[in-house]
């Protein structure tokens, strides 16, 4: 198995007749999925995402891929593959259109329809070629097959792109359900049969790669949520992926059944249903869903409420309803039920959001204790089936954290792909397909790319660590007004702390040392104000960390008269 190596320089020339793979974000993480392939000059792009920030990331909204690499080379591509509608697929492409709106892009009608909604508010119109399972669409040089698999979302597609060097498959997201919700299976027949024809290069999703054997049916959801709907006392919150159709189906359905009303909280759930129900992929009974204004008007034991936030997103609402701070307050005898996995990264946000819920007397539901929730990825078992259906030349594990990429190749390997045939890249790393082998050639800028607010790309990881260290250990401010001739000091030093847990009284003790490290400065001739910024800085520093061991940021200003 090939792997990158640290020390990876530039690619060189893409070779005639060859096809080359640059994967800019969904390796190494959950999230930020995006693949740029490239034959005879020609660019077409897979999937184009975001990644949700962690903790560790305050104030940033979201994370996209880099597009330093195609940047200047917008007119080169052909269109934007989108494999389904789920964010980590589709939220980065307002970002990328920012640069040229005229990108065609291709997706189901639902996919389509999700991001079209989300580009109106960017007032973006899109290019737009809708296409359906079975289809085969000439984009550019790329001759493209669109075959049908299941998801946790509705009309999702894997896409085979055929060119002079070879066929290279992206999976995109998919599992195996084999009663599907909507009875759209997972066409294993196509696969077969691209099979059959010669697959040179399988770039297939990894999430669930360490989980063994087959991941349960949707449809084994509904008997769990009939029980808890039948033994709620009040009202039922419902927080999910506000694109994830067939669980809102099963709630509604639960809903319908004992005689509740539903109401869907938070924009993206409200818009995104709407879309759903307009094109056909939710059956809504008549007179079900209800505005959330008239929720007040119902009996608790007769309310359905469905919102965002099940991955503890701070801004979502189920994590304002458990802070205290949202219109909806959470009594004793509410059922808060969590339907969704727990995204790596996001674990201690969710269980703080189920502490807050818990402490408002809700009775949670989530994965943990209850069959609530089942992956939209395919296990171990199905990848193996997968493998041997497929018969791949190479094999590129994608959409995983390292761990999930590993595991992935060694599945790749039992079902018989030669071990150097299988390439472990991470985002930036670049695969060749040359005369039917897949290696590495090198490394391009693929960092992430912060979205704060109207702001993107403005925040670098040195703002991140600034605000760590002012979120951690507060910040102390040193005000000091010198005579430019002589250096003294002839007002301050004026020291004020937030959020460092020092008393102002406290900063007496430093006072002597300040003043006697200008007086050396002066003797040394050092007069000019950022050198004795970065003085006072050290020594107010050394200072805190020998007296109380803790390192707040230091904001030193240095006035000269």
């Amino acid at each position: 198995m090939s792997h990158p190596h640290p020390e990876l320089g530039t690619p060189p020339k893409l070779p005639k007749g060859a096809l080359r793979v640059t994967p800019l974000g969904g390796l190494g993480e959950i999230g930020r999925n995006m693949t740029v392939f490239e034959y005879g000059g020609r660019l077409l792009i897979v999937d184009c995402g975001v990644l949700f920030p962690e903790e560790e990331q305050p104030g940033i909204d979201l994370i996209l891929p880099d597009f330093t690499t195609i940047r200047d080379r917008l007119d080169d591509i052909e269109g934007i593959v989108l494999t389904h509608g789920h964010e980590d697929h589709i939220g980065g492409v307002p970002y990328l259109l920012r640069l040229k709106p005229d990108i065609p892009l291709i997706g189901s009608k639902l996919t389509l329809a999700l991001i079209e909604a989300k580009l109106q508010e960017h007032r973006i119109r899109p290019y737009t070629l809708e296409v359906q399972e079975g289809q085969r669409e000439r984009i550019g040089v790329f001759d493209c097959e669109f075959i049908a698999v299941n998801h946790s979302i509705p009309d999702a597609l894997v896409v085979a792109i055929r060119t002079p060097a070879g066929m290279a498959v992206a999976t995109g997201d998919f599992k195996m359900d084999q009663l599907p919700l909507d009875g759209r299976l997972t066409d294993l027949h196509a696969f077969a049969r691209l099979s059959e024809e010669g697959i040179d290069l399988l770039l297939s999703d990894s999430t669930n790669a360490e989980v063994p054997g087959f991941v349960p049916p949707e449809r084994d959801i509904s008997n769990v949520l009939r029980t808890v709907f039948a033994n709620a006392q009040k009202r039922i919150i419902v927080a999910s992926f506000a694109s994830h159709v067939h669980r809102i189906q099963q709630i509604l359905d639960a809903a319908h059944e004992y005689g509740r009303r539903v109401a869907f909280v938070g924009r993206s759930m409200v818009r995104n249903m709407g879309i759903a129900r307009d094109l056909g992929y939710l059956n809504v009974p008549a007179g079900l869903v209800v505005d959330v204004k008239t929720l007040d008007d119902l009996p608790d034991d007769e309310v359905v409420l469905v919102c965002t936030g099940s991955q503890g997103e701070p801004m979502a609402a189920l994590s304002r309803m458990a802070n205290r701070d949202h219109q909806i307050r959470i009594v004793p005898g509410d059922t808060v039920i969590l339907a969704s996995s727990l995204i790596p990264g996001n674990e201690n946000a969710v269980y703080r959001v189920i502490n807050g819920l818990t402490r408002w007397g809700a009775n949670v539901v989530h994965k943990g204790n209850a069959k609530v929730h089942v992956s939209g990825h395919a296990s171990a078992g199905e990848l193996l089936y997968f493998y041997n259906i497929c018969k791949p030349k190479n094999l590129m594990p994608v959409h995983g954290e390292w761990r999930h990429l590993r595991a992935n190749a060694e599945l790749g390997a039992l079902t018989g792909v030669p071990k150097d045939h299988i390439v472990i890249a991470e985002d930036g790393v670049v695969v060749d397909l040359i005369d039917g082998k897949a290696k590495i050639v090198g490394k391009v800028q693929a960092g992430y790319v912060y979205v704060d607010g109207l702001s993107v790309g403005d925040v670098t990881e040195t703002s991140l660590k600034d605000r760590r260290i002012l979120g951690d250990e507060g910040i102390i401010s040193v005000f000091i007004v010198v005579d430019s001739s002589s250096g003294k000091i002839v007002g301050g030093p004026h020291i004020q702390a937030r959020g460092s847990g020092i008393d102002d009284n406290a900063f007496a003790g430093v006072t002597p040392k300040i003043q006697e490290a200008l007086d050396k400065s002066a003797q040394d001739g050092v007069m000019e104000p950022h050198q004795l910024q970065q003085m006072v800085r050290r020594t107010v520093g050394k200072w805190v960390s020998d007296t109380y061991r803790r390192r707040p940021m230091i904001l030193p200003v240095v006035v000269e008269v």
